[in-house]
């Protein structure tokens, strides 16, 4: 039996998505699973050995320049359609991944009208399923997969299955191998919104106490605006090497060999954990339920702040127009290290 998996993106919710498919290869070892997916987070898809073929639509990039679509759209339909899918679920619940799934000519399921993100999408659906809400992002996948694709829910923790992708990763030779000869700490500063970011001062402090245990801090940036701010928190830390621009899948062999990770609540976070690499993530609008915390190398600190967590992609008080974001200011260095030091000393 052969299915088509939809989920196109974000980092984090194809992340989340791992542990169901874990669970679906040991359930279903008859199925042969597709995933659909936007070319950025392919490389992700394929360190998991229960995805037998990476489809990679670039839905992202038609949105910004519509010239095109209609031929993509034509040519990923018939791609699709030559697979002769027996089964195709939308594990997204949007109107772009439930409209991209009917694409594949094959029975389409996904979440109910009070599961989904966008409730009109299940009209799309040719049989729908309830998962609630109020539980984390992966518990939510590991149910929809069960339901839909029968089999008994697990009882066991969530696995990613990225172990041997990443026993795998350690052995590869890189081409930059002057990164991992001293031991660091990766500090995952980016993120998509910037009410979500630790401030610079911050990031100082921590690799001030990183210094005096021996450890460096390196930044990696995902954009212009990142790599102007590891520039700055580098030139002021004799110990913070801000990063070149690396690919997925060389942060992921950085990853690996890592003593452990700071990070903000940003999907290379949930990379660093899925690969499990020890770290402290951090939450201010957000919450850390939205992540089981399974493993007791994983420390989720969520602020104290009593606005915390609002959920909201700005911040609404009005400490926010002098770009203070209360949430996260406080969570302090000192806090964070605290948390931090004694996961360094179970790695080593």
């Amino acid at each position: 039996m052969k299915i088509l998996l939809v989920r196109l993106s974000s980092m984090g919710d194809v992340l989340h998505t791992l542990p169901a498919l874990t669970d679906l290869q040991r359930a279903r070892p008859d199925l042969r699973l597709h995933w659909l997916i936007e070319p950025a987070f392919a490389p992700i898809v394929l360190l998991h050995s229960g995805v037998a073929r990476v489809i990679p639509f670039a839905l992202r990039k038609h949105k910004k320049q519509w010239r095109g679509l209609l031929g993509a759209l034509r040519d990923l339909r018939r791609d699709l359609r030559a697979e002769g899918y027996d089964q195709i679920l939308d594990a997204q619940g949007l109107y772009k991944s439930a409209l991209l799934g009917r694409l594949g000519g094959a029975p389409l399921w996904g979440l109910d009208a009070a599961s989904a993100r966008e409730p009109g999408a299940t009209r799309l659906y040719h049989r729908r399923f309830r998962v609630a809400w109020g539980q984390p992002a992966i518990n939510r996948n590991r149910q929809l997969f069960a339901q839909a694709l029968n089999y008994p829910l697990p009882e066991t923790p969530p696995d990613y299955g990225l172990q041997v992708a990443a026993a795998r990763l350690r052995q590869d030779t890189l081409p930059w191998g002057e990164l991992v000869q001293q031991p660091f700490v990766l500090g995952f500063h980016g993120t998509s919104r910037e009410n979500k970011e630790w401030q610079e001062d911050y990031w100082r402090a921590l690799a001030a106490s990183l210094r005096q245990a021996g450890l460096r801090l390196l930044l990696p940036a995902g954009n212009a605006r990142e790599a102007a701010r590891a520039r700055r928190i580098a030139e002021q830390a004799d110990n913070v090497l801000a990063l070149p621009t690396l690919t997925l899948l060389e942060l992921a062999a950085l990853i690996v060999r890592a003593d452990a990770y700071v990070g903000m609540d940003t999907g290379l976070s949930y990379l660093a954990s899925a690969l499990g690499l020890a770290g402290v993530t951090l939450y201010g609008p957000t919450t850390s339920e939205q992540v089981p915390m399974t493993e007791n190398h994983q420390v989720s600190l969520q602020s104290r702040e009593p606005c915390s967590p609002c959920g909201k992609s700005r911040c609404p008080l009005p400490e926010a127009k002098n770009g203070l974001i209360l949430c996260q200011q406080a969570l302090l260095p000192e806090q964070v290290w605290t948390a931090l030091s004694p996961l360094l000393e179970q790695q080593r």
